[in-house]
């Protein structure tokens, strides 16, 4: 299953992802950025359910599942460049700055921005066609400042 969604995303044409396969590459990136730091606790993962649940109308149990099966495609994903350039490919610009207010939201869920993760947000943003203004914007729009 993962491996067929990872070939997809890094064919040299990547072609619009189908909803459930965006859904699972763009968890996957919460995940990325949740252990970066290291600490992968669960309140991070909770962050990730509730914001799956939310934004694609999961029940608790079915957020937790994509949430499980992002874990795993993070963990066989290509480094952080070919993969987020893949999902940049595959996924409209409105889509990808909705996965950045997002990461934000993992980010800052135990109210620490660490060094790695904000070094891990720099990066991802700047892959993923995002400027860095609209990263900062995003970031304030769901941290309330």
């Amino acid at each position: 299953m993962f491996a067929d969604l990872l070939k997809r995303l890094t064919a040299t044409n990547a072609a619009p992802l189908p909803d459930l396969d965006a859904r699972l590459a763009l968890t996957a990136l919460l995940v990325r950025i949740a252990r970066a730091d290291e600490s992968y606790d669960a309140e991070e993962q909770a962050r990730i359910d509730r914001i799956c649940s939310q934004r694609y109308a999961l029940s608790p149990f079915e957020a937790s599942k994509l949430r499980h099966d992002a874990e795993t495609l993070e963990s066989e994903a290509p480094d952080t460049f070919r993969f987020t350039s893949a999902i940049k490919a595959a996924v409209p610009l409105e889509d990808r700055i909705g996965v950045i207010e997002a990461m934000w939201q993992v980010v800052l869920a135990d109210g620490v921005r660490d060094p790695e993760e904000d070094a891990l947000m720099r990066m991802v943003t700047s892959f993923l066609g995002i400027s860095d203004q609209d990263s900062a914007l995003a970031r304030r729009r769901i941290s309330g400042g």
